[in-house]
């Protein structure tokens, strides 16, 4: 199957893309766009694998679903696009930054400036219904993005997960800790945000592991 995906990542996923899971999911998903409408736009699917290059990923954030409300998801775990206001979570997000590292609020949500430095920012589900959270979910995207996750563990050396939330936790059960570093809190949703996501610093301690590898910090 011939998947619309950056070249490095290709190399590495065919196998995946050949098997039956995925081209039943590859199915749905196209019969789904046909019917309703669904976020992101077709060509913004894999835009978090567009934007950072496997031989790059340094840092890996997972997310659940995309946005499901008009114009905000963009391919990217808890971006949105230029000019769209920002969702509570990624709001905390970037007052956590702030707290942790003293860098003022930003006026966009789009974290591609991020994506360019090495941070994967991967969705567990990679499509969704307009208004309708979960809707895409046990159809496949799950079993694809749990083989990109474990490639990554497996083909690659001190990679930070961090892994906000229960569900992102389970997630990452595949990586291997002997080479890699896992960050885990609360999720920065509002309803949980003050459980341990602020205060968890985890920007600061992603790049001081990065620079302790040898490896350029992320601009956050």
């Amino acid at each position: 199957m011939d998947v619309k995906i950056a070249h490095s990542w290709k190399l590495r996923l065919t196998e995946e893309f050949e098997k039956p899971y995925f081209q039943q999911l590859i199915a749905f998903v196209k019969t789904e766009y046909q019917a309703a409408t669904v976020y992101p736009p077709g060509k913004e699917i894999f835009n978090a694998f567009d934007a950072c290059d496997f031989d790059q990923v340094k840092v890996v954030i997972i997310g659940q679903d995309p946005y499901h409300g008009p114009g905000q998801a963009n391919g990217l775990c808890f971006s949105v696009h230029e000019g769209v206001r920002m969702p509570p979570s990624l709001v905390n997000i970037f007052k956590e930054i702030h707290t942790d590292l003293g860098k003022p609020l930003p006026s966009s949500g789009n974290l591609e400036r991020w994506a360019r430095q090495g941070v994967l920012l991967l969705n567990a589900t990679l499509t969704v219904r307009a208004s309708s959270p979960g809707s895409h979910q046990n159809k496949g995207w799950e079993i694809f993005t749990d083989a990109v996750i474990k490639k990554i563990s497996d083909e690659k050396v001190n990679v930070v997960f961090l892994l906000w939330g229960a569900y992102a936790q389970k997630k990452g059960e595949v990586i291997d800790r002997t080479k890699h570093l896992v960050l885990m809190s609360a999720h920065p949703s509002p309803f949980s945000a003050d459980r341990g996501f602020f205060g968890c610093r985890h920007f600061s301690k992603t790049n001081e592991y990065l620079k302790n590898n040898g490896l350029r910090e992320i601009d956050w």
